[in-house]
């Protein structure tokens, strides 16, 4: 078993030249050829006066190298989640460089050829790392952390889970560019000399074969409750190597446990807390009644109104801090009860968005349900919902206007008229980041009028099969054509690559556009189907779509996406 080294003594200590860090398609990199790594980057920061400097790797281990290299440059990291237009542009205010896969206009900095031989123990009280919250309230929100606070969470993890995670291999669905991942998927192996795999899942078929490339070897599981609640069945033959699963980053729904249980051989730890405050607590669900979350090491909280309190060394001080979450005390721990940031007033009157949602859900017409406060004069809500089998009836039997008035009905014995839903929006999941973080801004664009109302019919890894009702108020019919409207081709191809981007993980920049057909105008109120297909090659990944309906296809193409270069 490797022996446990704290992250500002890691390069100082040192381990094995053979020793396994990190493997990706069954190729293994050792600490030797990660050091040397390291030093290349170490010596890429050192050549730059600036101090912040912004990672966005895909590859685990060069991200890896990377960020070690920059702290031992004496920089500070920012982790953005993405690397979209509007993302990049307020990192060039914030920082003073940027590393990895961005596009070659920022001039991102290259490792050089070079070694060390003498490497020093880390500053624990400086500051190296800023996170982002996923905005879920809106704008994300930058959050420092000293070295210390990095240290104390992997400590914490190694005291509470070490045991379980001894020897494992490390696969994750949960991107390192967000605190969770960050954590579990690097800095705790790092630490604890767990080897992690450099690719990050995707998709629910990679997790099957994933575990069954790592097999022999026992391997842990790093887990967002999206991928978890989409397991593949052919997981149950492979249960037998995992030796825990982590799920973290939003709530595990209760009915996502019996498949957990089942396929992957025990319930997942569940890790509660945030960006902010670092984990507080776990619990791991074996029965559907254990619902209490049990404090890591080093976490004191208490409870006032019931409002959770917690000082942590997860913090930037030693201060009591108010979380956004009420609790109750249990004899072992404690109970959530809901978040405190989710009561609005509409007319003087105190709403809980969550008790609505609850009462939503116990309709037993909706698998998942959101509401949300809408922008305009008068404060109203927006629900946005993804129908179960009965909800999607409902809506074809009758239209979506029945599924509107029982939603509605559903909350008139408990809300005010006043504060009942104004505009629904009805899809196959909620929108999600890559951390798995539904946001404010994702689910406020679902009321952009240039977005089509789609149905996901079929889908597979590869491929999806949508249901469009073409909305004759859509703004896209504006001035095209006054007496006749007609749906814009570039509307069209809009259209494609939006709901692509919802469905699969593209790459983020556009190359060009090939095969481009338009052989039948789309009309208002048409109902047209949309059938996308993905292809990689290469560096490149291939979008095909076409428009058809009963009169056949309207359109046609293939869109050329990349990385940025």
């Amino acid at each position: 078993m490797a022996n446990f080294i704290s992250l500002e003594r890691l390069l100082f200590t040192g381990r094995e030249s053979t020793f396994r860090v990190a493997k990706n398609a069954g190729q293994s990199m050792d600490y030797d050829n990660f050091i040397k790594e390291v030093a290349r980057w170490y010596h890429a920061f050192s050549l730059h006066s600036g101090h912040r400097f912004a990672l966005y790797f895909n590859d685990s281990a060069t991200f890896a190298a990377a960020l070690l290299g920059a702290w031992h440059a004496g920089k500070c990291v920012y982790l953005p989640s993405d690397t979209l237009p509007a993302t990049l542009q307020k990192l060039q205010e914030s920082t003073d460089g940027f590393a990895g896969d961005v596009p070659a206009a920022l001039s991102p900095i290259a490792a050089a050829n070079e070694s060390v031989s003498n490497w020093q123990v880390l500053d624990l009280n400086s500051v190296m790392l800023v996170v982002f919250t996923s905005g879920s309230s809106g704008e994300p929100c930058a959050i420092p952390k000293k070295l210390s606070q990095l240290v104390s969470e992997v400590a914490a993890l190694e005291a509470c889970f070490g045991k379980q995670s001894a020897g494992a291999t490390v696969l994750a669905t949960v991107s390192h560019q967000h605190i969770y991942g960050l954590l579990f998927r690097i800095l705790w192996p790092l630490s604890a000399g767990r080897i992690f795999d450099t690719e990050r899942l995707v998709y629910p078929e990679d997790i099957a074969a994933a575990i069954s490339n790592a097999s022999p070897e026992a391997t842990i599981l790093v887990a967002s409750p999206a991928h978890l609640k989409r397991l593949p069945e052919q997981l149950d033959w492979l249960a037998q190597s995992l030796r825990a699963i982590f799920s973290s980053g939003g709530p595990l729904p209760a009915e996502a446990l019996p498949a957990c249980r089942n396929l992957l051989g025990s319930a997942p730890f569940e890790i509660y807390g945030s960006s902010e405050t670092g984990g507080i607590a776990w619990r791991q669900r074996q029965q559907d009644h254990q619902t209490v979350w049990r404090t890591l090491p080093g976490i004191a909280i208490r409870v006032e109104n019931e409002t959770l309190f917690l000082r942590s060394p997860h913090l930037s001080n030693n201060d009591w801090q108010a979380s956004n979450d009420r609790v109750t005390l249990t004899p072992n721990g404690f109970e959530l009860l809901g978040r405190s940031d989710r009561i609005i007033k509409i007319e003087e009157k105190r709403i809980s968005l969550s008790a609505m949602e609850q009462a939503l859900l116990a309709t037993e017409l909706l698998d998942d349900v959101r509401l949300i406060t809408l922008p305009g004069p008068r404060l109203s809500l927006g629900l946005i919902a993804c129908p179960n089998e009965a909800g999607w009836c409902l809506i074809d039997k009758q239209g979506k206007k029945a599924l509107n008035q029982a939603l509605r009905h559903a909350l008139a014995d408990s809300s005010e008229a006043s504060a009942l839903p104004r505009r629904f929006r009805y899809t196959w999941a909620l929108p999600s980041n890559t951390q798995s973080k539904t946001t404010h801004a994702a689910l406020l664009a679902l009321f952009d009028p240039r977005r089509p109302e789609a149905r996901l019919i079929e889908r597979s890894k590869d491929a999806a099969l949508l249901e469009i009702d073409v909305n004759a108020g859509s703004p896209f019919f504006d001035g095209h054509f006054t007496t006749a409207p007609i749906l814009p081709g570039v509307a069209q191809v809009e259209w494609a690559l939006c709901l692509a981007r919802e469905l699969f993980e593209l790459p983020a920049a556009f190359l060009r556009m090939e095969v481009l057909k338009f052989q039948q105008v789309i009309r208002p109120r048409s109902q047209i189907q949309l059938e996308l297909k993905t292809l990689s090659k290469d560096s490149e990944t291939m979008l095909t779509f076409k428009f058809v309906s009963a009169a056949g296809t309207h359109a046609s193409g293939r869109i050329v996406l990349g990385n940025p270069a």
